[in-house]
């Protein structure tokens, strides 16, 4: 691994170049609220931010946004909700049910994002962001894309997100085990490092969301492209393709031989991170935003942390190149007070300087700002994770965020029903295919 390989702004664009949301339905255009960039910037008052750094390793982030901006603006109080990936999905829900969402909120890509703008809760930023913009310009265009909904953009990218299996490369070497190339290799490997004293891969499934991540990235290479696109909008959806089947079955025998079994449903995923840390565990599939964490003081060090695209199985009928991930970034309150000052706030957050600092140590958010990254003082990992990203032909949503409600929760229980062995492959694909009937 080399530090000093820079990415140009073209290999970043490249990054996203790729992602597709996929379709989505007709968007209510009821009294649209849209930003205006001509809008002077009234800097005073307070401006509420609802974010997903709430880990204490990422929470000085924004926390330190915060105090800069307030510096360069004495006359403006910047509020942090801060909450982690686990609770930041309760907490909007909560904002949303009392109609008090602040300013900024953190948003996925696909159907969660969505819902905001069908709920009129979004600001349309099209002359604000749009390629062709200032601001625009700073971020990566498939990025700021990937929060088009009805021809229109919505959302403001922070950071670029993928799913890799982490390693521990001396807890290899002890079982003799290679860097896994076939998903059958895979399943070899978990064989000899059990027998080696160390359980395979922590895997905490309690959220529900954890094992979702590893049914995308089998789906991507089970199914063709145009079917998964197809079958997230629950109009045209059928999920009769049989490597849907064929990936929930992988699923449940790669949680059978390499991680706890039935027991993870009843595990965290903090706890399974942790194990992995402690060196307990020899793997964790985890998102490229996590590898700084997996390679900060008390847990692994650099040299001894690898990592690899979950493995491609035998046979698979889909895309062997794709891998699981999306942006991840914020979207304006159609409610707010001072829309341009948010607007502007966030001007300031997404920066090429403050992209640099999220880009490094501690945080290793790969920043979805053009020149907001510089690989000399990056972890070598995630500029070596974002080549890979660059080189992968798509970019799988997050299947609890791409899909409706009603298909992302049937996703979320079936997983983890087949987990604890009550629902076989065949019934959780049924279950989505009648939540996804009753989203029409």
């Amino acid at each position: 691994m080399k530090a000093n390989t820079f990415l140009s702004a073209t290999s970043l664009g490249s990054i996203v170049a790729t992602l597709v949301v996929g379709s989505v339905g007709a968007v209510s255009a009821a009294d649209p609220v849209v930003a205006d960039p001509k809008a002077t910037v009234d800097y005073s008052g307070t401006v509420g931010v609802l974010t997903k750094f709430g880990l204490q390793q990422l929470s000085p982030f924004f926390v330190n946004a915060a105090k800069e901006y307030e510096k360069l603006h004495p006359g403006v109080k910047v509020e942090l909700i801060q909450e982690s990936d686990d609770s930041v999905k309760g907490k909007t829900k909560a904002l949303v049910a009392s109609n008090s969402l602040p300013d900024i909120y953190f948003s996925w890509t696909g159907s969660w994002g969505e819902n905001f703008v069908r709920g009129n809760r979004a600001v349309d930023l099209t002359r604000v962001i749009g390629p062709d913009t200032e601001w625009g310009k700073t971020l990566a265009t498939a990025a700021v894309s990937a929060f088009q909904y009805n021809g229109k953009l919505y959302g403001i990218p922070l950071y670029l997100d993928a799913k890799f299996m982490g390693y521990n490369k001396s807890l290899f070497e002890k079982a003799g085990v290679a860097e896994p190339k076939t998903f059958e290799n895979l399943l070899s490997a978990c064989a000899a490092l059990k027998k080696s004293g160390v359980t395979p891969i922590s895997f905490g499934n309690k959220e529900g969301w954890p094992g979702v991540h590893y049914a995308g990235q089998l789906l991507a290479y089970n199914v063709p492209q145009a079917t998964l696109e197809k079958d997230f909008v629950p109009a045209t959806a059928e999920f009769a393709d049989p490597g849907y089947v064929a990936s929930l079955k992988q699923f449940k025998q790669l949680i059978d031989e390499c991680s706890d079994g039935s027991g993870t449903n009843g595990s965290s995923y903090a706890s399974a991170q942790q194990q992995f840390y402690n060196g307990k565990s020899a793997m964790y599939y985890q998102e490229i935003i996590e590898f700084d964490q997996s390679t900060a003081e008390g847990a692994l060090e650099r040299e001894e942390f690898g990592f690899f695209k979950l493995p491609v199985p035998k046979d698979a009928k889909g895309d062997p190149n794709a891998i699981e991930g999306a942006p991840e970034g914020y979207m304006i309150n159609a409610a707010s007070k001072n829309i341009p000052l948010a607007i502007d706030f966030m001007r300031f957050v997404t920066s090429s300087e403050n992209g640099k600092v999220l880009s490094a140590p501690p945080y290793g958010q790969p920043s979805a700002t053009v020149g907001g990254y510089s690989a000399d003082v990056m972890n070598p990992a995630v500029v070596d994770g974002l080549k890979v990203i660059a080189d992968s032909s798509y970019l799988m949503p997050w299947l609890d965020t791409a899909n409706p409600p009603r298909v992302a929760a049937a996703w979320l229980s079936g997983l983890q029903a087949l987990i604890g062995g009550s629902m076989t492959p065949e019934q959780v694909l049924e279950r989505v295919k009648e939540a996804a009937a009753s989203s029409k």
